[in-house]
């Protein structure tokens, strides 16, 4: 049984969302509404969550305010949110660079949201996932932080995504772990995302995906047509950049889409709590 209250978000827009497997009734009621998934396909169903304060950021890029939780301000409603995407996700990905940033982060329901851990764990079985996601680093040149939290969890399925760039050596440190990892190479210079999304589908019967960052892993699945539904919190908080500090990142880096090519969205959903928004959008 949830914890969230019923009613917690505030629907401001809901459209037709044509799809399979909606939510259960307890869950909807928090979510202030319905969140299907598309029939299965050849390859699985992919989708973002990212929070992003007003001005586009998506980083304080300071050290130990480097994460989304201190764009979002930790705000119990993104992190509820969090918890029911990875609950319904085969497996979830991020980049190298978000895990050297957070390197205690695991990518479970209950580890964002332990409140409803029950909860997530009764929808994952009720849809016949396995207990806990895949989690999936993306890592193009092996500079993976192997001293992590989930190379060090016993039971945890990670897969190591690489290229031919990386050292032989990354396949000893896998066979280190405590956690149970594999390392998929794929591709010379650029990981081939799209034959990583075909191989967890064969291999580990990922049927949903979700990517929580970063915006460089969030601009290589656009330009290769992945992301299917793109859920963004935007945050009340507006961050800025002077050029003399780090980099503040952008919701989606590392990719120029030229005039009359970019990706165009469309706003299926828009939710509010509190001073926060909660969009979600789907491409194609």
């Amino acid at each position: 049984m949830t914890t969230a209250p019923p009613g917690w978000f505030d629907l401001l827009l809901e459209r037709d969302d044509a799809g399979r497997l909606g939510l259960p009734d307890e869950l909807r009621a928090v979510y202030g509404g319905d969140w299907r998934l598309p029939a299965a396909g050849p390859i699985p169903y992919v989708c973002v969550n990212f929070c992003m304060s007003r001005d586009g950021r998506v980083s304080f890029s300071e050290p130990g305010h480097l994460g989304g939780g201190d764009v979002s301000g930790f705000e119990g409603r993104d992190q509820w949110l969090m918890g029911l995407l990875r609950a319904r996700a085969d497996a979830v990905m991020i980049g190298d660079g978000s895990l050297k940033a957070e390197p205690e982060y695991v990518m479970t329901p209950a580890a964002i949201c332990p409140a409803d851990a029950q909860a997530f764990a009764a929808l994952r079985a009720a849809e016949g996932r396995r207990p806990e996601p895949v989690h999936v680093v993306v890592s193009a040149d092996g500079d993976v932080p192997w001293h992590a939290a989930i190379f060090r969890r016993p039971g945890t399925e990670v897969v190591v995504v690489t290229t031919e760039r990386a050292p032989e050596s990354v396949h000893r440190d896998a066979a280190a772990c405590v956690a149970g990892v594999d390392v998929l190479v794929v591709g010379d210079e650029r990981a081939d995302i799209g034959g990583v999304a075909r191989v967890l589908a064969g291999r580990w019967g990922v049927r949903t995906i979700v990517c929580e960052g970063g915006p460089r892993l969030y601009g290589a699945m656009l330009r290769e047509g992945l992301v299917v539904d793109e859920f963004v919190t935007v945050s009340p908080l507006l961050l800025g950049d002077d050029g003399v500090g780090a980099y503040r990142p952008s919701l989606v880096e590392g990719v120029r889409f030229p005039p009359g090519g970019a990706p165009r969205s469309r706003l299926l959903s828009v939710r509010a709590g509190g001073d926060h928004l909660y969009l979600r959008s789907r491409y194609g």
